[in-house]
């Protein structure tokens, strides 16, 4: 296939909800091996460039049967789906038993067929690659026990939340230093001087069944915050990093293999010097959540080398449903935001029709909800509108802004442009719950001597207007609260 766009747009799937809804809709047990082609056919919506299929590696029966015995997670689960049945829980996804394809979803060879269908349509394959933690019962426990962190017969006793006693010995469960241990895995040892080698084995594996992998919690083997969450336990800090030793040589041996990691604390630039082409962008979440126009404007100033290799998101399976999260304005107008601006862009299968419930990633199936047609129209829109040209390939630049002195609402909004060799693209987008009123400067040094014609992709109204103008005072732009500009097909008229 061909190498990875600047910009790719990602669609995260949960691979076993999927294939139990496909099931129950086809009437039989489907596999990835047995998905009808419609459906495969129904992925390759315009501008996606990967399919994230989420969960598909080997559960634990270990941690089946330790989720089971959790209160506070039997709660979230009953929380999301009213009906459930102990059976409804298949494990957790990163609690890994093994990095082979679980057989209830057709297997390694089945995953074969499904990268086949995907590629045939034009699609890369993207994978989890848990860094920080395997399950109970995986083999390492016993082949290899001093891949983790250990513990003693007192740590238990003390503190049985976050120890757990395997096969005669003790291990640390797994955990993020701001959060109780996750007692259903445990915890590897980044400083283990054979686990980089196994580590490092088990993504070239990988790389030999997908295009890239997503890195769940990335930052947490960062030497330094390793060894500020495990100090004396973890033993020697290594010279080298962990993620430049692993990027580097399974790129080596698969150059095209994209590493895309799951970041938090602001340590997406640092993770991006280890080697990862994409880090996930939490602060511009955040920003669109809870914060103004103006904080997510200063977010978008950063150095393009840095914008171009963050993922925009406004929901995943970590975070609420967009729809939970924002109100239905505002979530519309984050979704033009994340969809519009430079790097990698993730969807969550169920964004577009308008789903609100968050799904614990333990879960077989999902309650039904109602789609929301209107909803996935504009999402229609706004995918093709955004991959015509510009901000697949084009030059991005943010857009000055102004107003006047007894109107300050310019500065709830943000602007943005793209140009290409044959498109250009105009997004203007007010942040803020009150109308909004200012002039838009466009940078394009082309533009004077003439008028100019722009058709707004949502409402298909068109505007003219002169390039003089348009360069000097700038666009007039009146918008409601949450509402938006996405100007395109611009064409010079006289």
């Amino acid at each position: 296939m061909n190498a990875w766009p600047k910009h790719p747009v990602v669609y995260e799937i949960n691979a076993w909800v999927w294939m139990d809804e496909l099931s129950r809709k086809h009437g039989r047990p489907v596999t990835f091996s047995s998905v009808p082609r419609e459906e495969w056919d129904a992925l390759a919506f315009p501008g996606l460039d990967a399919v994230w299929f989420m969960g598909v590696w080997e559960r634990s029966p270990a941690g089946i049967a330790v989720a089971n015995r959790n209160e506070g997670l039997l709660e979230n689960f009953r929380r999301a789906l009213p009906d459930f049945q102990l059976e409804d829980n298949v494990g957790s996804p990163y609690c890994v038993r093994r990095y082979t394809v679980d057989e209830h979803l057709g297997g390694r060879y089945g995953l074969e067929d499904a990268r086949e269908e995907l590629a045939k349509r034009g699609l890369k394959l993207i994978l989890d690659f848990v860094p920080n933690h395997v399950a109970p019962d995986h083999p390492w426990v016993v082949s290899h026990p001093e891949y983790f962190i250990e513990g003693s017969a007192d740590d238990v006793q003390k503190d049985p939340a976050s120890f757990l006693e395997v096969e005669g010995k003790v291990f640390a469960c797994g955990r993020d230093p701001y959060f109780p241990a996750w007692q259903d895995v445990l915890q590897l040892n980044a400083f283990a001087p054979g686990l980089r080698q196994a580590a490092i084995e088990t993504v070239a594996e990988i790389a030999g069944q997908c295009d890239g992998v997503r890195c769940d919690m990335a930052m947490l083997f960062l030497n330094g915050i390793f060894e500020g969450t495990w100090g004396g336990r973890a033993g020697w800090c290594p010279e080298t990093e962990y993620w430049i030793d692993m990027i580097s040589a399974v790129k080596a041996a698969h150059p095209g293999f994209l590493f895309m990691a799951e970041a938090y604390w602001d340590l997406e630039w640092e993770l991006q010097e280890r080697g990862f082409d994409y880090c996930y962008d939490k602060r511009l979440y955040d920003r669109l959540e809870h914060e103004s126009a103006q904080n997510v404007r200063l977010h978008l100033r950063a150095e393009s080398a840095y914008q171009n290799r963050l993922v925009r998101f406004i929901e995943n399976h970590d975070e609420p449903r967009a729809l939970s999260a924002f109100s239905p304005l505002k979530a519309r107008a984050a979704a033009v935001t994340m969809a519009t601006i430079p790097g990698a862009k993730l969807f969550h299968e169920g964004q577009f029709e308008g789903r609100k419930v968050r799904l614990p990633v333990f879960l077989a199936r999902r309650p039904v909800e109602t789609a929301d047609r209107d909803l996935m129209a504009f999402y229609k829109r706004l995918l093709e509108a955004a991959s015509l040209g510009g901000p697949r390939v084009g030059e991005w630049q943010l857009c000055e802004r102004s107003g006047w002195a007894d109107n300050p609402s310019h500065e709830n909004l943000v602007a943005w442009c793209w140009r290409a060799e044959r498109t250009r693209q105009l997004v203007v987008v007010n942040l803020s719950d009150s109308a909004a009123q200012g002039m838009i400067r466009l940078p394009w040094d082309d533009l004077d001597g003439g008028t100019w014609g722009m058709t707004d992709v949502f409402s298909r109204q068109r505007y003219m207007r002169t390039g003089d103008e348009m360069r000097t005072e700038g666009l007039y732009v009146d918008l409601p609260a949450w509402g938006y500009h996405f100007l395109s097909e611009w064409g010079q008229v006289g």
